[in-house]
């Protein structure tokens, strides 16, 4: 394929040529409220214990540096920080996805654009471009899968990040079409993410976005420098779908890939959570906590059955040993019985619900030992995350509610000013309000200064 067609070459062109006045004014607000919640992420993630191990290994690995860690005094080398503030934005399973996609993207494209950012002094707006970029061409590749890399053990948030944060970077660069198709290039040898973590609770999902991001980084500075890389990327005889999805290639809409480039925004429909689990455990929550407002007794229910589409089974409802007695929070976050049963025991589902002495609860546990699943006829998967749950009580009654669209989606969004709430409430576990809301201002007018200065009032004081 020649270096002049093929999605890379479509990509490429798209992000050398997006500018500040092309982008509709409603995009790049909601850009930056993407930006503030996944910062507020980060600074609730502040005091787990995965925050701390990482961040003493990165300080050992590369020593002091001048960019900033978000949340902390500490910090790092340029390649580290975008590392650690990938593993912090992320590490809570409180970021945004595109649901179509199935991809984290924010977590992996802004460390790398804020960093790179800041250690090349540009203004606040070129960050905003090129996280943008990133996100409408990672939106794009992640929705050519049609679910398939969750299928067969590839999270696509450390696959498909490498690339967003590759074009991110090289637009950050200031490199043209040609040097981005090679950047893209250099990305297929770097994607990477195993969803291994899932059978053991492990941190390793937190690892993803940040290694894609340094991916992203490491790929447009070769490229930048003349790095010779494969220039189909993508649809290649070895390329990212073929070589990661086997026969489920078949399945991919490459037209996807650049469907709508600079016209549709696929920024806007980027689903901010409503909960800090896996996204595709949120209806299931908000349906158990309707039927919780609505009078349901946890002492009156004889068993629940939840209706999950078919894509996601694997991920949130088995094993069911593990799904139904989850035995840390990131099991936890992912399952679906215990995600009804915590949120019906506790009336709420919060980051509380996820604490040690909820885990242990034993009121949930005996609940989630009764909740199994069958597969949902009706989903409409991955347009939306549906889930319906129905009660059988100890009196013979059936009750039933089922949430078609998921809260947070993008034909059900957060809005602005929810995700601005959102933001202080996850901010209120690590600074003060006052600093807190220094925080938010910065963001919300990172347009009219430079980078820097966001990078700054993120440093802890």
């Amino acid at each position: 394929m020649s270096m002049t067609s093929g999605i890379s070459s479509s990509l490429a062109t798209f992000t050398a040529e997006l500018r500040w006045d092309a982008i509709p004014a409603e995009v790049r607000t909601r850009a930056k409220h993407l930006v503030l919640d996944a910062i507020g992420c980060g600074l609730a993630a502040r005091r787990f214990e995965f925050a701390a191990v990482s961040l003493r290994a990165l300080q050992e690995l590369g020593g002091a540096g001048p960019r900033a860690v978000v949340g902390h005094s500490l910090q790092l080398p340029l390649r580290d920080a975008v590392l650690a503030n990938g593993i912090l934005l992320h590490g809570l399973d409180y970021d945004d996805t595109h649901s179509e996609g199935i991809v984290h993207l924010t977590v992996g494209v802004l460390p790398a654009a804020l960093g790179l950012s800041a250690e090349l002094d540009r203004p606040g707006r070129d960050l905003l471009v090129a996280y943008i970029a990133g996100v409408e061409a990672g939106a794009r590749l992640g929705a050519v899968a049609k679910g398939g890399f969750h299928q067969v053990g590839f999270h696509p948030t450390g696959v498909i990040g490498a690339f967003a944060s590759a074009l991110a970077a090289g637009k950050l660069h200031g490199l043209g079409a040609a040097h981005l198709i090679h950047a893209q290039g250099v990305a297929l040898s770097a994607a990477s993410g195993s969803l291994e973590f899932l059978e053991d609770g492990s941190w390793t999902k937190r690892f993803h976005p940040g290694w894609a991001g340094v991916s992203g980084l490491t790929a447009a500075m070769m490229a930048k420098h003349g790095f010779v890389a494969p220039a189909a990327a993508y649809e290649g005889r070895f390329g990212l779908f073929k070589s990661h999805l086997g026969t489920l290639d078949a399945q991919c809409d490459y037209a996807r890939a650049t469907q709508g480039l600079g016209s549709v925004w696929e920024t806007l429909n980027v689903a901010v959570k409503p909960y800090p689990a896996c996204h595709f455990v949120h209806a299931f929550a908000d349906a158990a906590l309707e039927l919780k407002r609505e009078g349901l007794e946890v002492s009156a229910i004889e068993s629940i059955t939840a209706l999950v589409p078919a894509e996601v089974v694997k991920t949130v409802c088995e094993p069911a040993v593990n799904k139904q007695r989850p035995v840390n929070e990131y099991d936890a976050k992912f399952s679906v019985p215990y995600v009804i049963a915590a949120s019906l025991c506790a009336g709420k589902f919060g980051l509380a619900e996820l604490e040690d002495a909820a885990l242990k609860d034993s009121q949930t546990l005996a609940l989630a030992a009764r909740i199994s699943y069958r597969v949902d006829p009706d989903s409409d998967f991955p347009k939306h995350y549906s889930g319906e749950i129905v009660v059988r009580l100890k009196d013979g009654r059936e009750l039933r509610h089922r949430e078609s669209i998921n809260r947070g989606s993008a034909d059900r969004p957060l809005t602005n000013a929810e995700v601005e709430a959102k933001f202080l409430q996850n901010a209120a576990y690590c600074v003060a309000p006052a600093r807190a809301k220094n925080i938010l201002d910065a963001v919300l007018a990172l347009d009219d200064h430079p980078a820097l200065a966001l990078e700054e009032v993120l440093r802890e004081s």
